[in-house]
C-alpha cells in the first residue's frame, strides 16, 4: 500500500534526529546572553549563526516581546519508605490540599504508602490516589507541615533527567529566568534563560513592548509523545494567566502593525489558547492542553524564540509547525554539525 508523503509529518519517526551526547548542555553558559543564537528564516530556510545578545537586531519598534514569568519551585524530594528504601517524589501542581505528583519507583508507592523525608524525621507524605498517567499519584503532606518552608528548605530544583548531575546551588538562580516572579512550574521556560536585566532594558529602549504572561510548566510540556501517529497524542492540562493589561498591549501591537515575538513554546501555547478570531487576545486564566503540531494554523504569533528540544517531543513538533518540518530538521542538523549546545541549559534558535 502506498502512503502519502504528506503523512510523514504525522509520523513520530520523522521527529527523531541524531544528537551526540556531549552536545547536551550540563551547565549554563558563563553569561546568560553569551549563548549562541541560530536564526532561521522560515520563508527562505536561510540560517545565520549569531550570539544571543544580538537578538535586538531582529526586533523593531512597536513589536511585542512576550515573556512567561512563571517561577520554578524546588519541587523534587528524595524520601524514604519505612523499610529504608529510597524513593523520589516530584510535585507537579496543587490539588486542593493535596498535590499531583510523579513518583519513582511507582511500583513501590501504592495507595496508602507513607514515606519520610529523611530517615530520622517524622515528616510524612502519604500516597492518597493513583492518577491516570504513568507514575502519577495524589500525595498529601501530614503532620501540619508548612509546605512553602519545606519546599525552600528541603526541595531540590527539578533538573531534567538529561542533565546527569545532582542539582547545585547555582541552579537555584540559573534554572530561573531573571524575570521569574510567579511560583508554580516544575521546569523552566528555557527560551527565557538567556535574557539579562540589561538586555531587556535595551530592548525596551528600542520601543519594543515587554508583555508578561504566565504558564506554569508541568506534565503537558515535558511528557513524551509515544504515539506513532503524533495526532493521537494528548497534552496534560497546565495553568495559565493572561492579564487585561497584557491582552490590551498585544491587541495594540497587532493594530499598529507590530509583530508578536513569543519567548518559548509555553508562550506560544498560551497565546494561541486565548486568541479569538473576532476580538483578538482575550484576558483570562484557566488551564490549557493546547497541542500544536504540523498542519496547525498560527493566529497569535509572528516570531518564535526557543531552545533546541528533545527528539520526538511535542516541543519540537510545535517548532516544526511554525517553521516547517523540513526547515526545522535542517536547522537541527546545522546546529549539531556546528556544535551548538542542546536542551535546557543550551543555546537558542530564533524563527523569523
Amino acid at each position: 500500500m502506498l502512503h502519502d508523503k504528506n503523512d510523514d509529518i504525522y509520523r513520530l519517526s520523522t521527529y527523531h534526529y541524531d544528537l551526540p551526547p556531549e552536545l547536551i548542555a550540563q551547565y549554563p553558559a558563563e553569561y546568560r546572553d553569551s549563548s549562541r543564537l541560530l536564526v532561521l528564516d522560515r520563508k527562505s530556510g536561510d540560517l545565520k549563526d549569531r550570539v544571543f545578545k544580538d537578538i535586538g537586531q531582529y526586533l523593531k519598534k512597536g513589536d511585542a516581546l512576550v515573556l512567561n514569568e512563571t517561577r520554578v519551585i524546588p519541587a523534587r524530594f528524595f524520601a524514604y519508605k519505612e523499610s529504608g528504601a529510597r524513593v523520589e517524589i516530584l510535585l507537579l501542581k496543587k490539588l486542593g490540599d493535596d498535590w499531583e505528583a510523579l513518583v519513582k519507583p511507582a511500583r513501590r508507592l501504592k495507595v496508602g504508602s507513607r514515606v519520610f523525608l529523611s530517615p530520622d524525621q517524622p515528616l510524612l507524605i502519604e500516597i492518597v490516589e493513583e492518577l491516570e498517567f504513568a507514575g502519577g499519584r495524589r500525595v498529601r503532606f501530614l503532620n501540619g507541615i508548612n509546605e512553602d518552608t519545606l519546599l525552600q528548605e528541603q526541595g531540590h530544583i527539578p533538573l531534567p533527567p538529561y542533565i546527569n548531575r545532582p542539582d547545585e546551588e547555582l541552579d537555584r538562580e540559573r534554572y530561573q529566568t531573571v524575570y521569574a516572579s510567579k511560583s508554580g512550574s516544575v521546569a523552566a521556560p528555557t527560551a527565557g534563560l538567556h535574557f539579562t536585566p540589561d538586555l531587556l532594558k535595551d530592548i525596551a529602549l528600542q520601543g519594543i513592548n515587554i508583555v508578561r504572561i504566565v504558564l506554569h510548566v508541568g506534565m503537558g510540556t515535558f511528557r513524551p509523545v509515544k504515539n506513532k501517529d503524533i495526532r493521537q497524542h494528548t497534552m496534560h492540562l497546565e495553568y495559565f494567566e493572561v492579564a487585561e493589561e497584557a491582552a490590551a498591549l498585544l491587541n495594540l501591537t497587532r493594530e499598529s502593525g507590530g509583530q508578536i515575538v513569543a519567548v518559548g513554546t509555553t508562550v506560544v501555547r498560551t497565546l494561541e489558547s486565548v486568541y479569538n478570531e473576532d476580538c483578538g487576545f482575550v484576558a483570562g486564566k484557566g488551564e490549557t492542553n493546547k497541542y500544536i503540531f504540523p498542519g496547525y494554523q498560527f493566529r497569535a504569533i509572528d516570531k518564535l524564540l526557543t531552545n533546541f528540544h528533545l527528539p520526538a517531543s511535542s516541543l519540537l513538533m510545535l517548532v516544526a509547525a511554525f517553521a516547517g518540518t523540513e526547515s526545522t530538521l535542517a536547522a537541527y542538523r546545522h546546529a549539531v554539525e556546528n556544535r551548538y549546545r542542546f536542551f535546557s541549559y543550551g543555546d537558542a534558535m530564533l524563527v523569523i
